[in-house]
């Protein structure tokens, strides 16, 4: 199945998990298998957050693909930049930043356990 670009559905989501300023999200697909949730583009602007929060019976797959940030994986903190990856399992936590000057683009995949 293919959706086209313009197909794809776009929403904000201001303080996301108490983080600051706005997601943008971009819905790449609306037909998922049945244990995907979510694949979806994040991209947020310089100095925009997503708050700390724990996964429960399920899996997000984050892929860096544009700009620079700081993630909270569990109580260990990391600076990443674009072709970084991260990988957060039911019961584990996390949160992002974007630390740069320019867009932090993410494609986002969660999969229930």
């Amino acid at each position: 199945m293919i959706t086209r670009s313009e197909q794809q559905s776009h929403s904000i989501r201001e303080f996301m998990r108490g983080g600051r300023k706005f997601v943008e999200h971009t819905l790449l697909s609306s037909a998922l298998p049945e244990r995907v949730r979510i694949f979806n583009i994040l991209t947020l602007v310089p100095g925009a957050s997503i708050g700390y929060h724990v996964h429960e019976d399920e899996t997000e797959l984050f892929y860096f693909m544009e700009g620079n940030g700081r993630v909270q994986d569990d109580d260990a903190f990391f600076d990443i930049t674009a072709g970084d990856s991260m990988a957060t399992f039911s019961g584990h936590g996390h949160a992002v930043e974007n630390t740069g000057d320019t867009d932090l683009v993410i494609l986002a995949v969660i999969v229930r356990d």
